[in-house]
């Protein structure tokens, strides 16, 4: 599930890499063709590439029970990376403008440290599947992201207000540590809902996800125009401060059948 994270802070890679470039040379039409011929490949893809695989009995829960009744542990897990993906969207979203417009760098330069960034997102996202499976836990790495997430966040908030030149560096550190979750928790969810649910269970964790990014990014932007953007790290930094309690004791009692790595 690490390897299969990867995808996404590797897509915003290839997008922070050439937009501003295309935006600034040949206009907003011309950046804009790049999401867009990137997921026409990726239909492309699914349509000759995707085959579904025989469903069986997982290492989860019993495949006809609801998994959200008796139990909180998903409710929990979908609570949790609701507000690591704060953070972790408003990066994504607002690290570009914060170099080029805030911080005076290139439209190249910034694309370059924000492509670099989200590789060593990918490999981070890997690196935590190992640590889960080496720990025989899918939780505990959670709990030590959600701290390094905030402590990042909250540094990158600090650094940026009093304008040190190590702004960019903790930066990086802060968009590796609050994107390396997300492999995790959906291996937990799959594992604990069982091949019956877990379409179910991952789609509501998707679409948790994804509400929130919709719902915060204007809200940050808001916050960022009206107080800058050390104000918004800040906020963003208390996110992942409330999810630490909230992440759950591990309930996958076979989970050395479904490494993450």
């Amino acid at each position: 599930m690490g390897i299969r994270q990867m995808a996404q802070p590797l897509g915003i890679a290839v997008c922070a890499l050439t937009m501003p470039v295309l935006a600034a040379r040949a206009g907003l039409t011309a950046a804009f063709a790049v999401p867009v011929a990137v997921t026409a490949l990726g239909l492309i893809a699914v349509i000759f590439g995707i085959i579904d695989p025989p469903i069986g009995r997982g290492a989860g829960s019993d495949s006809s029970a609801n998994p959200y009744r008796g139990a909180t542990f998903l409710q929990r897990i979908h609570a949790v990376s609701v507000l690591l993906v704060i953070p972790q969207s408003m990066l994504w979203t607002f690290v570009p403008a914060w170099l080029i417009v805030g911080h005076g760098w290139s439209p190249l330069s910034a694309g370059v440290l924000v492509t670099a960034t989200q590789v060593v997102g990918a490999l981070g996202r890997i690196a935590a599947g190992r640590i889960s499976d080496v720990w025989g836990s899918r939780m505990r790495p959670i709990r030590v992201i959600a701290v390094a997430a905030g402590a990042g966040t909250a540094l990158l908030a600090l650094t940026d207000w009093i304008g040190s030149p190590l702004a960019a560096a903790v930066m990086v550190v802060a968009t590796v540590s609050s994107v390396a979750d997300n492999g995790l928790a959906f291996t937990a969810i799959a594992e604990f809902a069982g091949p019956s649910w877990s379409g179910r269970a991952l789609g509501v964790q998707n679409t948790a996800q994804y509400v929130t990014t919709a719902a915060s990014t204007p809200v940050l932007g808001a916050l960022i125009e009206a107080a800058g953007y050390s104000a918004a790290f800040a906020v963003a930094a208390i996110a992942p401060v409330i999810a630490i309690p909230l992440v759950p004791r591990d309930r996958t009692p076979r989970i050395s059948e479904t490494p993450v790595r």
